[in-house]
């Protein structure tokens, strides 16, 4: 089993997600008490959001390449990072490591196009749903149609994951606010919508649209997994 590297605290509440999810994972494949190898560097979401917020780009790269650079000495055989916003670094934290950086982008595409689908809906925080990084990707590597909310429904979208979910609050109303932005990405078109932040999964389930939701953070979880045990022998286990 390779040992998986793990970026987090943007939030520690999605990041406590994808830890479950993954020993969860580990657990479901070899049986027993097994569960992953793994080491996570965790940041001050604080700091974090300020640099996001403020349009300090470059700082908020070399706090990512620092704690990828850590992950890879503690002794990781690959890497995630455990937002989607802060992929946008990604191709330059990956320039700074020697070990491979699996993409939440490319892991939850992938199980987009399995399902036969081809547009997209996106929500996720303002800077997902509005640059390039991560809808450009799905576009140009996967070949998806990405449509994003109107500016009203981003705003919405995105103040909700800043001001509840990231600190843990779940509210019936924002649920409802997310509902209705759905609806009308499925007004548009849409096949089904990615929850494009590890946090939105905590609020939306799929029970509450009509439409496939694509939980990032847990097809991320998924692909680190399949790549933990990679090339390994998984045992049968008898049900």
């Amino acid at each position: 089993m390779k040992t998986i590297g793990l970026l987090g605290g943007m939030s520690w509440e999605s990041s406590s997600e994808y830890y479950r999810l993954i020993n969860q994972g580990i657990n479901q494949k070899l049986g027993g008490h097994h569960s992953a190898k793994s080491i996570m560097m965790s940041v001050d979401f604080e700091e974090v959001k300020q640099f996001q917020h403020h349009d300090e780009w470059d700082k908020a790269t070399e706090l990512m390449i620092k704690g990828a650079q850590q992950i890879e000495r503690g002794g990781a055989d690959f890497l995630l990072i455990c937002t989607n916003t802060m992929h946008k670094m990604a191709d330059d934290v990956q320039k700074s490591i020697n070990i491979p950086l699996i993409h939440i982008a490319d892991a939850t595409a992938q199980t987009i196009k399995d399902a036969g689908l081809t547009k997209i809906g996106l929500l996720g925080t303002a800077f997902t749903m509005e640059e390039e990084f991560y809808k450009g990707r799905l576009s140009s590597r996967h070949g998806l149609e990405v449509v994003v909310p109107d500016q009203e429904g981003r705003q919405l979208v995105h103040d909700i994951i800043y001001r509840e979910l990231c600190l843990g609050k779940i509210v019936a109303a924002s649920k409802r606010v997310y509902q209705q932005v759905i609806e009308k990405l499925i007004d548009k078109g849409c096949q089904g919508v990615i929850l494009g932040c590890t946090e939105i999964s905590l609020l939306i389930k799929q029970e509450d649209v009509a439409v496939p939701l694509f939980n990032t953070t847990a097809l991320h979880a998924e692909a680190a997994v399949s790549h933990a045990l990679k090339g390994d022998r998984v045992p049968h286990k008898d049900h």
